[in-house]
């Protein structure tokens, strides 16, 4: 009899050991304690660390989404600490990948804890878990606090997330409150009170009923009627395909046209004897090998060099070295030797290629620095190559700059004026624009629509992820520029696009069945 009973009283328990090891490092069954019913799930102490571990994981699940929805911008993010650290590193990647280890890990902490509470064991985090918790807290708050001071459309971009993933979210969510309807039913059995029981199940009912109504309140230009959608934005090459080939190259602009590009994007500055050439930065260092050519210049503005000098520069090499986009695919050993042999660029070279395949154009212009002899005729000379050199077809070239577009428009008339922000409508017609040239965080498909009824179209940049192409097309943007044509191109219709009455189905029936599923858990 008695063998019988220490049996029964020491049987093994794998699972429940598993739960309270990993999660207290108590893998022993003494050191474990069953709640008691009507009693707290744990002590003082670790009551008030719970909500703690809930804050971590909220917040970490806050960050994650942010960061990976911004993805569209880790090239520019990447660029941004190159300028002030002077070497290129993939720091989006790692902190992507980070924030999804530390997510991964107060995910598994908290699914511990639900586990142990629903088979009635006392909560006790191990001390080393609690440090982690406090590290994952920390990094998560302050990298948020830190998006929002140093990257402040960032949280733009969040927003326009939300109008195509909101549908699918929200099944998350709903999905969530399933799976913590288990523990929650288990504990409001197990309370000797009501007062108890309101207590916690009042905060999750609250919650499952906010959860079920607000898709009244969500908007998607992505759920709309059948045959409402427009056509397919045009895509601009940003300085080519610089996921494909060292930017404002020839071999970039070539890749753009062979995937089926509609425009090519670049920035124009002028060497120190008048040549206008393409380049993106101020100085030379990151995009050629100025540091083997002329390692004492390498801080010198791009625009004080002769075209001579300028010439025997490499402009490829460094793109095969730094790999600067995150998922860049491997080059073919053709395109990786063709990289190697890229140079320096002039615009009367890129205008003479995009005319012989009916590219339109479209340019940042950066005038000289002081003390450069063609500071003050930089225009006339850029209008000489485009009208004279290159001679490339007028209604080709989207002309951006507004310092002298009075002048540009006597001088070189059928050039398509494009302006680089908002205006009421009056004023854009009044200057003879006919598109808008803007930050893809100022996307709206009310304005889009307003400004296409007075035959302004839209053109986005910069532009590179599936779903931001996609909100731009339900939206009805003309254009857009990015750096990802070769992807783009491949879109046959937006993601996400849905009519309202498939939407209704999806979200009826996610209600009736989370709703039957919790009500099952709850009765039995």
């Amino acid at each position: 009899v008695v063998r019988r009973r220490l049996l029964q009283r020491y049987e093994h328990q794998p699972f429940i050991s598993c739960l309270a090891g990993f999660y207290s490092c108590r893998w022993k069954r003494y050191q474990r304690e069953r709640t008691e019913p009507g009693k707290c799930c744990c002590s003082m102490r670790e009551c008030m660390f719970f909500p703690l571990l809930v804050a971590a994981f909220c917040f970490s699940l806050v960050f994650l989404y942010t960061w990976g929805e911004g993805k569209n911008d880790y090239n520019g993010f990447d660029w941004y600490n190159y300028g002030n650290l002077g070497f290129w590193f993939l720091w989006s990647l790692v902190i992507l990948i980070v924030a999804a280890v530390l997510f991964a890990y107060i995910s598994l902490l908290l699914v511990l804890a639900m586990c142990l509470l629903a088979e009635g064991q006392q909560l006790y985090l191990h001390w080393s878990h609690k440090i982690g918790t406090f590290l994952v807290l920390g990094f998560s708050i302050a990298s948020l606090f830190a998006l929002s001071i140093l990257w402040r459309d960032h949280r733009k971009t969040v927003r326009l997330s939300f109008q195509v993933t909101a549908p699918y979210l929200h099944i998350g969510a709903i999905a969530i409150m399933v799976l913590l309807a288990w523990p929650v039913a288990l504990h409001a059995i197990r309370a000797d009170k009501k007062v108890t029981q309101v207590i916690i199940v009042g905060p999750y009912l609250a919650i499952l009923l906010f959860l079920f109504l607000i898709p009244l309140g969500m908007y998607s230009p992505c759920i709309r009627e059948m045959g409402t959608l427009g056509p397919k934005p045009a895509l601009i090459g940003h300085r080519g395909a610089p996921m494909l080939a060292p930017e404002n190259t020839e071999m970039s602009f070539l890749k753009t046209i062979e995937h089926g590009g509609d425009g090519l994007e670049t920035d124009v500055t002028i060497s120190y004897d008048g040549v206008p050439f393409l380049m993106h930065d101020d100085t030379l260092r990151r995009t050629t090998n100025i540091q083997e050519i002329y390692p004492n210049d390498t801080g010198k503005a791009a625009s004080f060099f002769s075209w001579d000098a300028l010439q025997k520069l490499n402009a490829g090499t460094w793109f095969l070295k730094n790999k600067p986009f995150v998922g860049m695919g491997s080059l073919s050993k053709a395109d990786q030797n063709q990289a190697m042999n890229q140079s320096i660029y002039t615009l009367s070279s890129f205008l003479r290629l995009a005319d012989s395949h009916n590219k339109l154009v479209i340019f940042d212009l950066y005038r000289p620095p002081e003390k450069h002899p063609y500071r003050n005729l930089w225009i006339r000379k850029i209008l000489d190559v485009i009208l004279k050199e290159s001679k490339i077809k007028r209604h080709l070239v989207l002309w951006l700059h507004n310092g002298v577009r009075s002048f540009v428009q006597s001088v070189a008339p059928g050039f398509q004026h494009t302006m680089g922000r908002k205006a009421p409508i009056e004023d854009l017609l009044k200057h003879n624009i006919v598109k808008l040239n803007l930050v893809y965080t100022d996307m709206s498909s009310e304005d889009i629509r307003k400004y296409a009824e007075a035959n302004i179209t839209t053109n986005f940049y910069v532009v590179n992820e599936p779903w931001l192409y996609s909100l731009a097309w339900c939206s009805g943007a003309h254009s857009v520029t990015t750096n990802a044509v070769h992807l783009l191109k491949d879109l046959s219709q937006p993601l996400f696009l849905m009519t309202p009455q498939q939407y209704n189905i999806m979200w009826i029936l996610t209600d009736l069945t989370s709703a039957f599923l919790i009500s099952l858990i709850f009765a039995l």
